[in-house]
């Protein structure tokens, strides 16, 4: 077992020194198969308004179907670079939904909420139908996890889309910047420049309840991204509500590092995978 993570950190440390990106080693790294994928599927109008799904060839029996939410600071992101996130979600026999979204400054907020919103109303439309029980779990990753983070605790952006809160099982957050001020944060000011006057309204802090879906949050102790505090403080907020939440440090782990470990846990260092598999056979 040593052996083999120490194979896979070497590979890492090697094609990072030939100057890839850490999400192009977790690409290399996860297998080519345990799935079977549908690309560029439409669930709205707009031109990122894209989904791939990715069905796994051994199903496990549990009806939920993971639809994760990458990150890039609301600037930055495609679909296509995450398939090393979702090749480990279907092998471990999960359906995994991986939907594009507006990005500034073509998009603002909630711009890209709505749109992942428009994305769960297809879902459940077309993968789920209507009057099913819940079957969706979020998992997000930085402001991808902002995301989810508001669908599953704001009611408004689903409402709007004619769909109840309760289509979603649970949700996973991987280091989201839940409370913090992106007014006050120079690379976030002009994105969230509509909320200006009520920043609270892009806080998920703000909507903390108690009848939420349950959800996991986990967050690096070396993130110098996007600091541990925002996961701890809307712990707290969920937990005096009377919800389900658990909050997971990740002693030595970093911003990047959370989400690559899910391709491999010797990669990024964290059994990120693990954690989440065991979150979802507990809803």
């Amino acid at each position: 077992m040593r052996r083999a993570v120490s194979q896979i950190a070497g590979a890492a440390i090697a094609l990072l020194v030939t100057a890839c990106s850490p999400f192009r080693v977790a690409d290399m790294l996860a297998p080519k198969n345990g799935y079977e994928r549908e690309t560029g599927i439409a669930y709205g109008d707009l031109g990122r308004q894209k989904l791939d799904i990715y069905r796994p060839s051994q199903p496990n029996g549990d009806d939920a179907i993971i639809v994760f939410i990458y990150g890039g600071s609301w600037r930055m992101g495609n679909r296509a670079d995450y398939r090393f996130v979702a090749q480990p979600f279907a092998a471990a026999g999960y359906t995994t939904v991986i939907p594009d979204y507006r990005l500034y400054p073509q998009a603002r907020f909630p711009d890209f909420v709505r749109d992942i919103a428009a994305a769960l109303a297809w879902i459940q439309r077309e993968m789920v139908g209507k009057g099913k029980p819940p079957r969706i779990v979020l998992v997000g990753h930085s402001a991808g996890a902002h995301t989810a983070a508001l669908l599953a605790l704001d009611r408004r952006y689903l409402e709007a889309e004619g769909l109840s809160p309760d289509i979603i099982k649970g949700w996973v957050g991987l280091a989201g910047p839940y409370a913090f001020d992106p007014i006050k944060t120079k690379s976030t000011t002009a994105v969230f420049a509509t909320v200006r006057d009520d920043v609270r309204q892009a806080q998920p802090l703000t909507f903390a309840r108690g009848d939420a879906p349950p959800a996991l949050l986990l967050h690096g102790s070396s993130d110098g991204t996007v600091y541990p505090w925002n996961s701890e403080m809307l712990e707290q907020a969920i937990k005096a509500k009377g919800g389900r939440v658990s909050y997971q440090p990740l002693d030595n782990i970093g911003h990047i590092a959370i989400v690559v470990s899910i391709a491999k846990p010797g990669l990024g260092g964290a059994p990120v995978l693990k954690e989440i598999a065991t979150f979802i056979r507990g809803l």
